[in-house]
């Protein structure tokens, strides 16, 4: 008898998707890639997709031209995260492919515990938990946890352990490739950097909510999926110093009502808010509670944090309104669920494992 008997499924084959775009993240991005060549569970490939910045490209190439563990493209779509990833999906080859923030640092054990719940075959998409590393040293006392999202990180009030959710938060995230080849790839009018849609101008706004649509329409092809979120998968996410201000927050929280109306275009507004209904109605009412509470008691950042709040929450419905009207005013209905995806993207099988690698 193998020395191997009784053990569980060989864990995936995993392709790591790191997009970058700046050179200012230069140290940033090296430090994620060298967080996944460190992994106790080692990727099949780790690929690095640059937005559109040849002389970006060529300096990675120049810097992992002696690892094969690394490649690095060129974005072959259009400008943004989403035609990135796209990008990284078509050129990948694991049974799942994952993704990590280009200004991010995955813990030793990520992609284990990222990889665990996929020995369940309804499992389609996995995600971890994002910390937040403040470059100011500290989290600023008036800063709540529960708008981290704006940040790229885990809020408070997000349900903890693994739990099912609606959607992965795409920084920390992993989707079996079968997802991929069910439905396609991002939808790049949507998410940061994107070409953009008649009712989400560009300029710079910090939008997202490409992975929200993406899971919303995995679920609703393929209604038995199940999409979890384990928060032992933990990166760490740096948080620079000018994103740590009330106008950034402000600001952020708008364009994110802005990117959910172009998400309920999309799938329609009962699942595209199904999430934030319990949020707006629970989390942050909560929030401001205990802002309140702290202010009484005189601990600092109380009354900050409650103001926050009341802040965001009003300019991301301030952002969802506008998105609405811009889309009523007749500038460009989104298009319905049904229609034909521009996020096609070419999915190639994924690569037979070593012998090595198989299940005992």
């Amino acid at each position: 008898m193998s020395n191997d008997a009784g053990k569980g499924p060989a864990p995936p084959s995993v392709s790591v998707v790191v997009c970058a775009y700046t050179a200012a993240r230069w140290q940033d991005t090296k430090d994620a890639i060298d967080s996944v060549l460190r992994q106790s569970q080692p990727p099949l490939e780790t690929l690095l997709v640059v937005d559109h910045h040849q002389e970006l490209h060529d300096a990675f190439a120049a810097e992992y031209a002696r690892t094969a563990a690394v490649r690095v493209l060129p974005n072959s779509g259009p400008r943004g995260l989403s035609a990135g990833r796209n990008t990284g999906i078509a050129a990948s080859h694991g049974e799942v492919v994952a993704f990590l923030d280009d200004d991010a640092v995955a813990e030793r054990e990520w992609l284990r515990r990222l990889t665990a719940p996929y020995a369940d075959p309804a499992v389609l998409a996995v995600g971890g938990r994002t910390e937040p590393v403040w470059e100011t040293g500290r989290r600023p006392a008036w800063f709540p946890e529960e708008f981290d999202w704006t940040v790229g990180c885990m809020y408070r009030g997000h349900p903890a352990g693994r739990v099912r959710v609606r959607n992965v938060l795409g920084g920390n995230a992993s989707f079996r490739r079968s997802a991929f080849e069910a439905v396609g790839g991002f939808e790049t009018g949507i998410g940061r950097g994107g070409e953009g849609t008649a009712h989400i101008p560009r300029g710079g706004l910090p939008l997202g909510c490409e992975e929200t649509e993406l899971c919303i329409r995995l679920t609703t092809a393929l209604p038995d999926a199940v999409l979890l979120v384990d928060d032992s998968a933990v990166i760490h996410h740096r948080v620079p110093a000018d994103r740590a201000r009330l106008g950034y927050l402000r600001r952020r929280a708008w364009a994110e009502g802005l990117s959910k109306a172009a998400v309920s275009q999309l799938v329609g507004q009962r699942a595209g808010l199904a999430t934030e209904r319990r949020y707006t109605t629970r989390v942050l009412p909560a929030g401001v509670g205990r802002g309140v509470r702290d202010a009484l008691l005189g601990r600092p950042g109380g009354a900050g944090r409650a103001a926050a709040i009341l802040t965001g929450a009003a300019a991301a419905a301030a952002g969802y309104a506008a998105g609405l009207t811009r889309t009523a005013s007749g500038r460009r209905p989104g298009r319905p669920a049904s229609a034909e995806p521009r996020r096609a993207v070419a999915v190639p099988p994924a690569a037979p494992r070593r012998p090595d690698e198989e299940a005992a």
